[in-house]
């Protein structure tokens, strides 16, 4: 009896420690939680501003949360775009999941150029094909997939809507990034859209804060009648200096972004960009689940929005035409 009640004590002993082990054991066995490599050309400011939240949002929607059951390690230039490579290498030496390349078409040149196993999503105003980062839009081939603002056609609009708020304008200037890839294909829009208009057309060309101090005074000297501001990271990362030149000079400006006119600039035209950060949120949970970035079609923008600040255009002494506040999807007075 002593024997079978000692087995019996043995037993429970044992299984009180299995038991015990069990949750450990579990633990033990949960899969490590993915982490995104973030590369951006701007700065914490100006990621956090625009385009983190939606990208935030997006990934939520695709089942993944920072913090939770994703982890998110961000690398960011500065607008110091030579440092982009460098950057791009510690995320692939830390074997990240995935690289989200934002900002800029040299953000997802630079990712590619060392990451060529693991997934890349990107966002940039730049035709993706012709920079070679996909195969196509529908089947973009190898590792790499995202979304694609297609700015660079949206010149023709942007300088018309421009136009039409300083109609006796006969020269305009557009500033642009010589350093962006994709910049050739922005300034023979911004040449044909002028031509269109019989505008004289100047180009200035900034590729830092400083260069763009220079711009502008280049832009006094020239008597240019407005600008237009092309989609570019180190240019758009600028916005504060920019509205600041814009105000101090009396320069009426258009941006691809709507920020822009709404913290004091006078007019921008483009896409919803909180939507195209969204939708690469999404990507992204998609090949963080396994799909393969060669069968994940690249997105396009299908919202576009007019906004136009009536305070600002009051103190260029600008008479907004009701056709045109009629147009625009927000009138900020």
């Amino acid at each position: 009896m002593r024997f079978g009640q000692l087995k019996r004590r043995e037993f429970m002993t044992l299984l009180g420690g299995a038991t015990a082990a069990w949750p450990w054991a579990a633990h033990a066995q949960q899969p490590p939680v993915p982490v995104i490599g973030w590369l951006s050309s701007g700065t914490r400011e100006t990621d956090e501003g625009a385009r983190l939240p939606p990208f935030r949002r997006g990934l939520n929607e695709a089942g993944y949360t920072e913090g939770r059951n994703v982890a998110i390690e961000y690398r960011r230039a500065e607008g110091q775009i030579e440092r982009l490579p460098a950057l791009a290498a510690e995320l692939v030496d830390r074997k990240v999941s995935l690289i989200m390349a934002a900002a800029s078409p040299a953000v997802a040149m630079a990712a590619k150029s060392v990451a060529t196993s693991i997934p890349i999503v990107f966002l940039t105003s730049a035709d993706p094909v012709q920079l070679g980062l996909v195969a196509s839009l529908s089947r973009p081939g190898g590792n790499v997939t995202g979304v694609t603002t297609v700015s660079a056609e949206l010149e023709a609009k942007r300088f018309g809507l421009l136009r039409g708020l300083v109609p006796s304008a006969v020269s305009m200037a557009v500033l642009v990034n010589p350093t962006r890839p994709g910049v050739d294909t922005q300034l023979t829009q911004a040449k044909q859209a002028a031509q269109a208009l019989g505008l004289t057309l100047y180009i200035l060309e900034a590729s830092s804060e400083r260069d763009i101090d220079a711009a502008f005074l280049k832009l006094i000297q020239l008597h240019a009648g407005a600008l237009v501001l092309t989609t570019d990271g180190v240019i758009l990362d600028h916005r504060d200096q920019i509205i600041a030149l814009t105000k101090r000079y009396s320069v009426p400006t258009m941006s691809p972004l709507r920020d822009f006119a709404a913290n004091g600039g006078l007019v921008s035209y483009g896409p919803i960009f909180g939507d195209s950060y969204r939708e690469a949120g999404i990507l992204a949970g998609q090949v963080l689940r396994g799909e393969k970035p060669a069968d994940l079609p690249v997105k396009q923008p299908t919202k576009f929005e007019l906004v136009i600040n009536m305070k600002t255009a009051k103190g260029l002494g600008i008479e907004v035409p009701i056709s045109m506040q009629m147009l625009a999807d927000e009138v900020i007075e």
